[in-house]
């Protein structure tokens, strides 16, 4: 069996921005881009699903008119190399929705729901790399053996691109400034 039977040509060779800006939405579905490799994620569980679209709303409902907040949301975090990543929820300055690509720059928070498979990305990779683009904000999502989703903050320190630990909640989200919100996850 050739690379090529498992994986098509182009996810073999360094993809460029361009090119990535050319794909249509189903091509760009179900991967991410990074260092301008083509990475593709594995499909979320249900509950994956659910708890981010429930995070989602409820941060959308209180973000007010200047913030929106969405999943399945491409950000370019760098164009070369490409380094193009789908956080599971985004909230992004609402005067930026019809900007392409989305940009470190039009965003207040990134929010990652760990699952099996991403554990390592999303606990050390993506925070890095959320960081030194200067997202003020990231959230990650632990789905804990109990059904209770464990909440971990971090807020960017500006002077060295790196995040320091925020608070923790365990089945309540409580958002940072200029929004705040409570949501009771322990219902999933």
């Amino acid at each position: 069996m050739t690379a090529e039977m498992v994986a098509p040509a182009w996810m073999h060779t360094q993809i460029s921005a361009e090119q990535y800006d050319s794909w249509s939405d189903e091509q760009c579905a179900g991967i991410e881009i990074v260092d301008g490799m083509v990475v593709v994620s594995p499909s979320a569980s249900k509950r994956h699903n659910r708890l981010a679209r429930i995070l989602a709303n409820a941060l959308d409902a209180a973000a007010g008119p200047d913030w929106n907040a969405d999943t399945d949301f491409d950000v370019r975090l760098q164009d070369v190399p490409l380094t193009n990543r789908r956080p599971d929820v985004v909230v992004y300055r609402a005067d930026t929705i019809d900007l392409t690509p989305t940009r470190p720059e039009h965003l207040i928070l990134v929010a990652e729901v760990v699952s099996p498979g991403s554990e390592t990305t999303d606990r050390i990779v993506k925070v890095d790399q959320y960081a030194k683009a200067g997202i003020p904000f990231y959230w990650r999502i632990e789905q804990a053996a109990t059904g209770v989703p464990i909440v971990y903050t971090y807020v960017l320190d500006p002077a060295t691109r790196a995040y320091r630990d925020g608070e923790v909640f365990t089945g309540v989200i409580k958002a940072a400034a200029p929004f705040s919100v409570t949501v009771d996850l322990g219902a999933l």
